[in-house]
């Protein structure tokens, strides 16, 4: 009975859910009174059944009193992520002349902030369809469960095990404050001040209004949808790039360390983190080196223009916005697939990015070098450390080591699924690339668009987009016998 219960406490909070998403469509509905776009009509219809659906999940099942386990949190998070799916895609299918399946891949490309696509002409979209689509990049950066565990005290209990299953990086058990709904409340506070500020400096740098606010809600989310088919390239201005490419870094830090760095009153907080350091050592790298080959290679004429499009590249893409002044998939030699490559690093735990993290990454690395030095001193006891004083525990290793092969080895798998599909290599392995590490631009086929994929290879890329933002393991674990045994 226990069991079954817990069963119907999941739904009831899935239910619960879904009806703070279908709040998501209210501004819409604002702005499409605002504009008088002819919008309204569908827009209230989309309203009225993603309510019903959220009511008839969270109504039956409301008197539930069961304490949830960690457990319960992967289930509830994967059924989630799979419902916003399809209730994002019902203004879309409503309001647009696209198919199901079109309308769903736009939907968890935006609420995954992947920022892959298969619409154009978005110039002559209405407003408040584009502004709808800019906003679920928003509330999914943060994650819509983090928001949920901060407003709703129902959450409390388990809110611990639901949190822990949505937020990314493998340090998430480091809480901000003791409480878990104040952890978010402050995670979310962070992230709602800093997109103002971004709207703001985009509004100064030369943007409307309504494009500031709509990129403002893709950049710090780092989700890379944009008002104009041409991305930030439509602008052509220096100052508006330079203002994505700090926020997009914003976005793509630990909001743990933003958080301590102003509540302290000291930029230092960044310098004594190890993985920020690394993050922006990565960046510095790859953007000396990506400029100097494009400026000697004559990809542009002068060595400023080569540093201002290499500098925007590198950090749309590591920080898995995917926005382009650029097209890097022309861009000659190995540079393309160097920038596929980069974004499997990602941002740092803890922040809005994609990919499997800066974190992990230097683990990973400094695991390796353990190895190499063992052979030389079989005796010998190493401690990895991030930073100066920080060891890490071997069990947060072996986790690092057990997510990079799990990783792996679904990359491969959708690989080999998306050839079948049909896709040519190239298209096959940057389709996974670019989805799983929720970044949206690849190459072949899909360096502009993904609407020239068939309908299996965009299911594919669908489900290959949740599982990077749900970061594979937590629905992994759906699969185990063991996990259902206690159901």
């Amino acid at each position: 009975m226990t069991n079954n219960k817990r069963i119907r406490k999941s739904l009831n909070l899935i239910g619960l859910l879904c009806l703070i998403f279908s709040l998501s469509l209210l501004p819409a509905i604002g702005v499409s009174v605002f504009y008088d776009d002819g919008e309204l009509a569908d827009l209230s219809l989309a309203l009225l059944i993603c309510v019903i659906i959220g009511w008839l999940l969270w109504y039956p099942f409301r008197n539930q009193d069961v304490i949830l386990q960690r457990k319960d949190g992967f289930f509830i998070v994967a059924l989630f992520w799979i419902m916003l799916g399809i209730l994002g895609a019902i203004p879309f299918y409503i309001a647009l002349d696209i198919s199901g399946l079109d309308a769903v891949f736009e939907s968890v490309s935006g609420l995954t902030t992947t920022g892959a696509t298969v619409l154009s002409g978005l110039e002559n979209l209405p407003p408040s369809i584009l502004f709808y689509r800019q906003e679920i990049q928003w509330f999914g950066g943060m994650g819509l469960v983090v928001l949920a565990t901060a407003i709703i005290p129902q959450l409390g209990i388990g809110g611990m095990s639901i949190y822990l299953a949505e937020v990314p990086g493998p340090m998430k058990e480091e809480k901000i404050t003791y409480r878990i709904s104040e952890t978010s409340r402050v995670l979310w506070t962070v992230y709602a001040f800093m997109t103002l500020y971004c709207a703001l400096a985009y509004w100064l740098a030369g943007m409307s209004l309504f494009d500031a606010v709509a990129h403002s809600f893709s950049t710090v989310s780092t989700g890379g949808f944009s008002t104009h088919d041409a991305s930030l390239g439509y602008f052509n201005n220096p100052a508006i790039e330079a203002v994505a490419v700090v926020f997009m870094l914003f976005g793509a830090t630990n909001f743990a360390v933003h958080y301590f760095a102003f509540k302290r009153h000291s930029l230092g907080y960044y310098l004594r983190n190890g993985e920020v350091v690394a993050f922006a050592g990565i960046i510095a790298s790859l953007v000396i080196g990506i400029a100097l080959s494009l400026y000697l290679l004559g990809q542009y004429d002068s060595l400023i223009s080569a540093l201002r499009y290499a500098l925007f590249e590198v950090v749309s893409v590591i920080t898995s916005t995917g926005y382009g002044t650029a097209n890097f998939s022309t861009w000659p030699l190995f540079l393309p697939l160097l920038l596929i490559y980069v974004s499997f690093i990602g941002g740092c735990g803890g922040s809005t990015a994609g990919g499997m993290k800066v974190i992990r990454i230097l683990v990973l690395l400094k695991l390796c070098y353990r190895e190499i030095l063992r052979l030389v001193h079989p005796k010998g006891a190493f401690h990895i450390k991030i930073g100066a004083r920080h060891v890490v525990n071997e069990t947060l290793l072996q986790g690092v080591f057990g997510f990079f092969a799990l990783y792996i080895l679904t990359f491969c798998l959708f690989l080999l699924l998306m050839i079948l599909a049909g896709l040519d290599q190239i298209t096959a392995f940057s389709a996974v690339a670019t989805t799983m590490n929720n970044l949206g631009p690849g190459l072949g086929e899909i360096s502009q668009s993904f609407a020239s994929l068939n309908d299996p290879a965009k299911a594919i890329a669908v489900a290959s987009m949740l599982l990077g933002r749900l970061e594979v393991v937590s629905v992994l674990v759906l699969l185990h016998p063991e996990f259902w045994k206690s159901y």
